[in-house]
C-alpha cells in the first residue's frame, strides 16, 4: 500500500489551473481505488478551488465529491484568499498544524510521497 499526499497549489485563473486540479482529483480517486493511504491538501491559491468545486453546477463537482473526504485546506490560506465562507460550506476541514499551515514535513516523516499540482 502506498502513502500519497496530493497538494493543490494551482489557483483558479486559467484553463491550465483547471487541468491541474482535475489531475489532482483523479490522482486521489485512483489512489483510493487501490486502497492507498491518501491525503488531498488545498494550499495557497489552491484553496480557491474548494468553493468552486463545491458548487453543484461545476463540471467537476461529482469528481470532487468522490474525494472530498480526503481533503483539508490550509487554515492560513483560506483566510488569505478570502474563501472562509466557501470552505465552511464544504466538508473540507481547515488544517493549521504548523503555524497555521498543513505540515508537509510530518507527511514526509510518515513516509508519504508528495505530489504537487
Amino acid at each position: 500500500m502506498n502513502q500519497v499526499a496530493v497538494v493543490v497549489l494551482a489557483g483558479t485563473d486559467s484553463k491550465s489551473d483547471l487541468g491541474r486540479v482535475v489531475n489532482a482529483l483523479q490522482t486521489v480517486k485512483e489512489c483510493d481505488e487501490h486502497d492507498d493511504e491518501v491525503e488531498l491538501i488545498f494550499d495557497g491559491a489552491g484553496t480557491q478551488w474548494i468553493p468552486e468545486l463545491s458548487d453543484e453546477s461545476h463540471p467537476y463537482h461529482a469528481l470532487f465529491t468522490t474525494v472530498e473526504a480526503y481533503a483539508r485546506a490550509c487554515e492560513y490560506c483560506v483566510s488569505a484568499f478570502d474563501v472562509e465562507e466557501g470552505v465552511a460550506g464544504s466538508n473540507v476541514e481547515p488544517d493549521g498544524e504548523y503555524e497555521g499551515h498543513p505540515s508537509i514535513r510530518s507527511l514526509v516523516d510518515d513516509g508519504y510521497e508528495i505530489i504537487t499540482f
